[in-house]
């Protein structure tokens, strides 16, 4: 099921909401039993205030009893005490069990994600998933305690108060329902409206979350461009439909409590008619048409309450389906079910692989050797195919025909994730996280030995810019490194290499963004970290993969030519041009 495809009738409310039930909160079943229990005790408060209005009126102001007096106020006072501690404590514990679950429901949408293939993220904008995360959790989080409460408290509040109406005259009651049946038609259009105009509201959000992803991890280009007013005009249109669906949708909700007015208008006319008759005939006294009145205006309350609750499920359901949609993603490139171990890293091999994005082929028939322990490089125009043999390799994409093997081995007889402890990556862009330079270079691997990390520092030259830094090694990169030159975030993307160690190194275009002297530090910390690895190497600048031990040609996702820079010359083809154009480039610069 696509995403953004979800409609308001894919899923019934209640199925919905049982799998929330089941995931997130029967977890805490026994602590939501204990605050239904207060709920219910507290709601019952209510029935017991009405009810005392009859002994008020009839035993004390007609009647003039002192000791009723007493009896009364130490009544309603207790009735409020009861229900003043009760409410401290479920609403802590409420609370408590619903933060808790928003944490849950929102790591295990993040680590579900996360296992996705890498084809989801291509589909859909990472604002979007984060408004998923993060703006559909919470969407659901208000309705949780809301649910709780309506329940339990406002549903026995209301049991409650019915039962004092119903004790003092059951005509009466029907009187105060009476406008009940108006209620129907009405409350199913405006709930169905609110669901249409809630599926809406999460859609502008996610565009909204889009669209400030895009300008805070493009501000630079923005910048350049002149385009401060452009990208603020995009975003004030969103804004501007956002207001306008959340309207629709608060009016959808608002429209049932004010449905329920009406009835209570009605219901209210009717006894008080019907009721005032009676009471000018003697047939029911003062202090029963009090209690029976006060019963009918304290249920008003839960009443509206419980009715605007049936909007919001509405609206919190469509966050639901979201969510659920996403846990129905699951992963296509799965391990075997019985994956073998990962061998000595041997030679790779290629045999005749093919890969399509969709119906685009991106690989064709690819076949080749890398030697064990020796560097192969890979050259080619943009969008040859280069990068696709790196995301085939470690199966971020599955080939649809052919062989990858490592050692003899096909990947995909083992565990992805296990394949993947056993190669290192450094590529043109080279991800930091918003932490600290030694976080970066280190990562889960917090308890790293002081001397191993000090040796891969030096290795990677990151040494040669630590002492710039004012706080070193706990310096914060900033945001995907912004605080570091281009240089330096591929030095402490070297440095992590270097020390996962890893027999297979992975390197996409490492030098190509990074000026002369850049270039140079980073070649020799490439250098070293090739020792005694397999290597593979993406490159555009034909110098730095000269001395490599094998070279491929790639061309529109097929493999042209092979063999060594001297062969490879010699041959006088597609790559001894690519040669004679750099190189007599660089000469007349």
């Amino acid at each position: 099921m696509d995403i953004k495809s979800s409609s308001p009738k894919d899923i019934k409310q209640g199925t919905l909401f049982l799998w929330l039930w089941r995931g997130y909160l029967r977890r805490h079943m026994w602590v939501l039993a204990i605050i239904v229990v207060f709920m219910m005790i507290e709601g019952s408060m209510v029935g017991g205030l009405a009810w005392m209005m009859q002994p008020l009126f009839d035993g004390v102001f007609v009647g003039g009893s002192k000791s009723q007096l007493w009896m009364v106020g130490g009544i309603v006072l207790g009735l409020f005490l009861i229900r003043g501690v009760l409410s401290v404590v479920h609403r802590v514990l409420m609370t408590k069990i619903a933060k808790q679950s928003v944490a849950d429901l929102q790591n295990d949408l993040l680590r579900h994600l996360l296992q996705l293939d890498l084809s989801f993220f291509s589909r859909y904008a990472p604002g979007y998933l984060m408004e998923r995360v993060n703006g559909d959790v919470q969407a659901v989080a208000g309705i949780w305690a809301l649910l709780v409460r309506g329940a339990a408290r406002d549903l026995i509040g209301l049991v409650s108060l019915f039962a004092v109406m119903l004790s003092i005259d059951w005509l009466w009651t029907v009187a105060a329902l009476v406008g009940a049946p108006l209620l129907l038609f009405p409350s199913l259009v405006a709930q169905r409206y609110t669901r249409k105009q809630a599926v809406k509201a999460r859609e502008v959000a996610a565009n909204m979350a889009t669209r400030l992803n895009e300008a805070f991890h493009g501000v630079g280009t923005i910048k350049l461009n002149g385009l401060e007013r452009y990208y603020t005009d995009r975003y004030r249109v969103l804004t501007k439909r956002q207001i306008e669906v959340e309207v629709k949708t608060l009016f959808g909700t608002a429209v049932i409590p004010s449905l329920v007015d009406v009835m209570s208008g009605i219901g209210f006319a009717c006894v008080i008619i019907y009721g005032g008759y009676e009471i000018i005939s003697g047939a029911k006294t003062v202090g029963q048409f009090m209690a029976f009145f006060s019963a009918l205006g304290l249920a008003f309350e839960p009443l509206r309450r419980l009715a605007g609750i049936s909007g919001l499920i509405n609206a919190a359901s469509v966050s639901i389906q979201r969510m659920r949609d996403i846990f129905n993603h699951q992963p296509t490139l799965l391990g075997p079910d019985n994956p073998k171990p990962v061998q000595p890293f041997g030679d790779i091999e290629f045999k005749n692989v093919s890969l399509e994005f969709g119906e685009t082929p991106v690989l064709r028939d690819v076949s080749f050797r890398a030697p064990a322990g020796k560097t192969t490089a890979i050259v080619g125009a943009s969008g040859a195919g280069k990068t696709t043999i790196f995301n085939a390799l470690t199966r971020l994409y599955a080939h649809s025909s052919g062989a990858i093997t490592i050692s003899g081995l096909a990947n995909t007889e083992i565990d992805p994730s296990a394949l993947r402890t056993c190669i290192s990556v450094v590529s043109q862009d080279s991800l930091l996280f918003d932490e600290t330079l030694g976080e970066n270079i280190t990562l889960d691997a917090r308890d790293t030995d002081p001397s191993k990390l000090d040796e891969v520092v030096a290795a990677a030259h990151v040494g040669d810019f630590l002492p710039s830094l004012a706080q070193g090694m706990d310096t914060e990169v900033g945001p995907r490194g912004s605080n570091l030159s281009g240089g330096q975030r591929q030095r402490v993307a070297i440095a992590r290499a270097l020390l996962r160690d890893t027999p297979l190194l992975l390197l996409d275009e490492a030098t190509s963004a990074l000026d002369t002297q850049s270039e140079v530090l980073v070649q020799n910390a490439l250098e070293k970290l090739s020792e005694n690895r397999t290597t593979l190497v993406i490159a555009h600048r034909l110098s730095t993969i000269v001395s490599a031990d094998h070279i491929i040609v790639m061309d529109r996702g097929r493999v042209i030519e092979q063999g060594t820079h001297t062969e490879l010359i010699a041959a006088g083809g597609h790559y001894s041009d690519l040669c004679r154009l750099q190189f007599d480039r660089s000469e007349n610069q």
